[in-house]
């Protein structure tokens, strides 16, 4: 077995360069330069209450605001969930949460998106802090938490509910993949680490009046069945749930897995062992699902070129499935964001890369089909500067084509910023 090296989590500059790849659609990319956009930061992070170092996108409310976590920062140190209301002279910054780290057990670090519940509450995981369960390591492994707005304003005008706080063997670092509702208003989502054979799981959280009780779904051993869930799951129509591991399987670079319900629990299927490098290997992405059926993503290595590769899962007769590798990336400057593309009402897709462009900033593109051809348009190269620099978020659309997204450095502080692309 080869020797790998999985991504150091233990301080932010290491794990922000690391993590990489997103689930990109195509047959085949060719760059261009957009030259119809605007590209404007709406706020800049001073790394003092505000926060610092916004990994995580953002999510659009009901109202049209932006909802955010910043992961470090805030009046504590260890992060917070922040809004930005559109007003008449430009956007309004309001804090709504700040962690108070692994002393007071409500987590620390976020690293995810927050996602709306169906109570309009905002839902999230920590990675790191809580200290439950038995957790060994100082900090905690992590938690998942609500927050929603109290009736009388305060230090924090929200309220936080810690939903869940993980103890290892019951999972540990949760956060980087979103978390997933489902119609019964379940959780879903993974852990890098934790678990049976602390090689990560995939659990789910439920309601229960005013507690929410954990189901560890399944915990994966290394091999053959992966390890190190990066990405969270999605749901196909039938309730079956579907993810990567970046590392682990027969070939020790990763799979593609499958969750069924039964009435005993749930089992899982190696769909596929990422083994050739040519086709790709280490996958650390979500997953999407088309229309077909077919799952698609990227690796973080391998291809023709070594910068990882597109590809796609198809179903076929008799329950196999067809893998193939649709794109090569041009070697490690062009390093992509493990979140997911954002598509568009018209078939578009958006997304951001993490250190490539002329200054190795990142930059934010979309992906268009013409005749079954997809074209792949820059529509910002980030330098580092006021700008912000290093994306890793996943971006957001509002009903007029705006893109939002988050730069994890940069700006006028040096702590990132939010920004706005305008068609």
């Amino acid at each position: 077995m080869r020797e790998r090296k999985l991504p150091a989590f233990t301080s932010l500059p290491n794990y922000l360069r690391i993590l990489i790849t997103t689930a990109l659609f195509g047959l085949f990319l060719i760059s261009a330069q957009a030259d119809a956009q605007t590209y404007a930061v709406i706020h800049d992070f001073t790394g003092g209450s505000d926060g610092a170092t916004p990994i995580a996108g953002v999510t659009i409310d009901a109202a049209g605001s932006l909802c955010g976590t910043a992961s470090s920062g805030g009046r504590r140190g260890f992060g917070n969930v922040y809004r930005l209301a559109q007003v008449p002279s430009g956007w309004r910054f309001d804090l709504l949460y700040t962690f108070r780290g692994d002393r007071e057990g409500d987590g620390s670090t976020p690293v995810a998106r927050v996602v709306i519940g169906p109570d309009r509450a905002l839902y999230g995981t920590t990675f790191s802090g809580g200290n439950g369960n038995g957790c060994p390591q100082r900090y905690g492994c992590g938690t998942a938490f609500r927050i929603a707005p109290k009736a009388r304003a305060s230090l924090d005008p929200w309220d936080e509910t810690v939903l869940y706080r993980f103890g290892y063997h019951d999972g540990s670092d949760p956060g980087y993949g979103d978390l997933l509702f489902d119609g019964q208003g379940n959780l879903y989502g993974t852990t890098r680490n934790g678990g049976a054979s602390l090689q990560g799981t995939v659990y789910r959280l439920s309601p229960s009046g005013e507690l929410w009780r954990e189901a560890v779904l399944y915990s994966f051993a290394g091999s053959p069945d992966g390890s190190a869930p990066l990405g969270g799951v999605l749901m196909d129509a039938a309730g079956n749930l579907y993810g990567t591991t970046f590392a682990g399987g027969p070939g020790n670079s990763g799979t593609i897995y499958e969750l069924q319900p039964s009435g005993s629990g749930w089992t899982e299927s190696v769909l596929y062992a990422f083994q050739d490098p040519s086709g790709g290997i280490d996958p650390g992405s979500n997953l999407a699902l088309l229309p077909s059926g077919a799952l698609v993503g990227v690796t973080q290595a391998g291809g023709a070129q070594n910068g990882g590769a597109l590809f796609q899962l198809a179903p076929s007769l008799g329950g196999s499935w067809n893998f193939s590798a649709l794109f090569d990336f041009n070697g490690p400057a062009l390093d992509g964001t493990y979140r997911t593309l954002i598509p568009d009402g018209a078939g578009n897709f958006y997304g951001t890369t993490s250190d490539d462009g002329p200054d190795q900033q990142g930059s934010v593109f979309e992906l268009s089909s013409s005749n079954g051809v997809w074209s792949y348009t820059t529509l910002h190269n980030f330098t580092g500067g006021t700008d912000g620099g290093m994306p890793f978020g996943t971006l957001a659309l509002d009903a007029h084509g705006n893109v939002y997204g988050t730069a994890s450095t940069g700006g006028a502080y040096g702590n990132g910023v939010v920004f706005k692309i305008a068609p």
